[in-house]
């Protein structure tokens, strides 16, 4: 499968960050080309503070300079955006499941 090359696509992300690790695989998986910019969260970046001005934090997923944030709601716009193949169920309940449950994982962690 061919990687798709997306124009303008940035991700903000910390190495850090299971949040941005997240987003970074589904990227891969969808094989979707982009550009990822390093975040220092002791300094932040005017950046960063453009794309995510309220919460300040990776990471943020800048597609055609519309900001997208919140790591699973990244992976969802990911997952409907470029669609060679679905990385999250279909049927609405386990969707609501796929959801769910890294949420309460990471947050244990």
């Amino acid at each position: 499968m061919a990687a798709e090359q997306e124009e303008g696509l940035k991700l903000l992300g910390a190495r850090a960050s299971p949040y941005s690790h997240r987003v970074q695989l589904a990227l891969k998986l969808k094989e979707v080309q982009h550009e990822y910019l390093q975040e220092n969260l002791e300094h932040k970046s005017q950046q960063l503070l453009k794309y995510n001005p309220i919460h300040k934090k990776v990471p943020v997923l800048v597609h055609k300079e519309k900001p997208i944030i919140e790591s699973l709601v990244i992976v969802e716009y990911i997952d409907e955006t470029w669609q060679s193949y679905n990385i999250l169920p279909q049927e609405p309940y386990q969707r609501a499941l796929a959801r769910f449950w890294p949420s309460l994982l990471l947050k244990s962690a």
